[in-house]
């Protein structure tokens, strides 16, 4: 891997993995088209996945500091038998949805992470995400339900969210385009639907990273690909601030339906080439 792929990789990592428009199916078609083997970058992609977080964790640190600190209150109301107190303040209704979401996700990426895998052998299933994921965008854009906070949030809304990021492992489909469609026709608000569908992210990343990271760096690093890797993880924390900020105002301002138009296009033209040329 050259420091050329390495940067392109990091900047398609960030921009992909916030904007509606899958990191990992637009990887796996650089990684195909730039004959890179796959085991050869585990390693790079999982650190790349650690640059990402490095941007949800610049925009939105002081949610994080506030869930943080009220986890902390969480244990102490516990111990002391004043309860979970699930409806005691925003912050911490908020922390127990990004749990309860994360859980269907868990479960389904342990289950079926063998199938999940075996998309990424052929582009066919990579172009067939990437229509799905247009055509969510498009649905999600035209819903008008968007009137619940945090305090008329259901748990079955976050089930439901987290059943979405579960399928998005899925190549080709968005995990950033599946939550903020599940936070949409739950009812959510557009600014609550799309700073859910990143928080939700930092435990879903992470836990990807600690799953890959045995067999990644089971034989240790390449050391000569340090400063690829290097430039590949600062650009992806780069590329994935510029990403966040873009999502949040493309949501707040109703234009997804660029993002539909462009994975539309991008998917058909991959289901052809994966049909007829490959």
């Amino acid at each position: 891997m050259t420091l050329f792929e390495a940067i392109i990789l990091g900047l398609v990592q960030g921009l992909a993995e916030f904007l509606p428009i899958s990191s990992s199916g637009h990887l796996a078609l650089l990684q195909y088209f730039f004959g890179i083997e796959g085991e050869s970058v585990l390693s790079f992609a999982v650190l790349l996945h650690l640059g990402t977080l490095i941007s949800v964790f610049i925009v939105y640190w002081r949610d994080i500091v506030e869930l943080v600190a009220e986890l902390c209150y969480v244990i102490r109301d516990i111990f002391t038998g004043k309860g979970l107190g699930t409806k005691k303040n925003q912050t911490r209704r908020l922390g127990y949805m990004i749990i309860v979401a994360t859980i269907p996700t868990a479960i389904i990426g342990v289950l079926f992470n063998d199938l999940f895998e075996s998309f990424y052998t052929t582009l066919l299933p990579i172009g067939i995400g990437l229509v799905v994921t247009g055509t969510i965008l498009w649905i999600a854009e035209r819903l008008n339900l968007n009137r619940k906070g945090i305090k008329e949030m259901k748990f079955r809304n976050a089930v439901l969210v987290g059943i979405c990021q579960g399928i998005a492992i899925t190549p080709g489909i968005s995990r950033s385009g599946s939550t903020l469609f599940g936070g949409l026709i739950c009812g959510l608000n557009r600014e609550l639907a799309v700073k859910y569908a990143f928080l939700i992210s930092i435990p879903s990343i992470l836990g990807s990273v600690i799953l890959e990271a045995p067999a990644a760096f089971k034989d240790g690093m390449d050391m000569t690909l340090i400063i690829p890797i290097v430039a590949g993880v600062v650009v992806a924390a780069i590329s994935g601030l510029i990403a966040i900020k873009a999502m949040i105002a493309f949501v707040s301002k109703q234009k997804l339906c660029y993002f539909s138009y462009y994975t539309w296009v991008l998917g058909a033209a991959v289901i052809i080439y994966s049909v007829f040329i490959a």
